[in-house]
């Protein structure tokens, strides 16, 4: 698995997924025809903030054009939200490829969003379809001040080697991921490195150990909000250590038309990571605003709705 967000959501699982079985049935277009204004979908999301946005945003983009609506947020980890699809309970869901990939085949070798984006499409079911993906990415990054940026000339994983010996801040499982401390030695030759576990998946105490320089480089989401409050750098990876984490529209078959696909490549086409930044730091930060007032002004602001 390339990311560890959704392993923490699979206690609860079973039970949502009985919940499901009821809900949503009736929604999908059992002829699988389509693409009718006034045509009905149900939405999921998984159980994250982020996640919510953009099945608000994709249900909004859908809605303006027609499309009749139904909204299942917050269902927890792939093993909830992949039987909720196959059985019809939601039509759609947005998803990230690269743990999509890992969720059927976690010993594939796919890096690049082009490489991932096939191996995806290759193994997930055959009810299944991928739209196009977006260049907005949620993965894994090694991110340090931008003091220490300047200071050392640091722009890509590989001038880490400029300040070895180092401390990486990151969860206990970055020992043993391939993007972890083995890539950084085997591909980028970086090997002089003390670990420190922090175990909040790249939030609040690993920001802190970061900025207070506890640790000189921590593993932090590429859409956290603090990459912009504290003024974070998130450093290339040229060799690709880190896999594609592309946001991109997962649909049951059933549910497709022409119009549907026509609408999120839209949304695809217009979203980034850092219009992800954003809308997080909208819905968990000061401002606490809803994913669907935050996700109605983003669809305003990029001339979709």
């Amino acid at each position: 698995m390339m990311r560890t967000r959704s392993t923490t959501l699979i206690a609860g699982a079973a039970a949502a997924v009985v919940a499901l079985g009821l809900a949503g049935c009736a929604t999908s277009d059992p002829t699988g025809s389509g693409g009718d204004a006034g045509e009905s979908i149900t939405i999921g999301s998984f159980a994250f903030s982020e996640s919510e946005i953009l099945a608000e945003i994709y249900a909004q983009a859908l809605e303006a054009e027609g499309f009749t609506v139904e909204r299942s947020l917050n269902l927890g980890p792939r093993q909830t939200t992949i039987p909720a699809l196959e059985d019809g309970s939601i039509d759609l869901i947005p998803e990230y490829n690269g743990n999509l990939l890992s969720f059927y085949d976690d010993a594939n070798a796919a890096r690049t969003t082009e490489e991932v984006d096939t191996a995806a499409a290759s193994v997930i079911p055959e009810e299944f379809q991928l739209l196009a993906s977006s260049p907005a990415e949620d993965k894994d990054a090694y991110v340090v001040t931008r003091a220490k940026a300047e200071e050392f000339g640091l722009s890509s994983i590989a001038d880490l080697a400029k300040i070895e010996p180092f401390t990486l801040g990151a969860n206990p499982q970055f020992t043993e991921f391939s993007y972890g401390l083995p890539g950084l030695a085997d591909v980028y030759g970086i090997a002089d490195v003390a670990f420190q576990p922090i175990e909040d998946f790249g939030g609040a105490d690993t920001v802190k150990a970061l900025v207070d320089d506890a640790v000189q480089v921590a593993d932090i989401y590429t859409t956290s909000p603090d990459l912009v409050a504290k003024d974070l750098v998130v450093l290339d990876d040229p060799e690709h250590i880190i896999a594609a984490q592309n946001v991109v529209p997962l649909i049951n078959r059933s549910a497709y038309s022409a119009k549907l696909e026509q609408v999120l490549d839209a949304v695809s086409a217009k979203l980034t990571t850092d219009d992800l930044i954003a809308l997080r730091e909208r819905v968990e930060g000061s401002e606490k605003a809803q994913a669907d007032v935050a996700a109605k002004d983003w669809l305003t602001e990029a001339g979709l709705i």
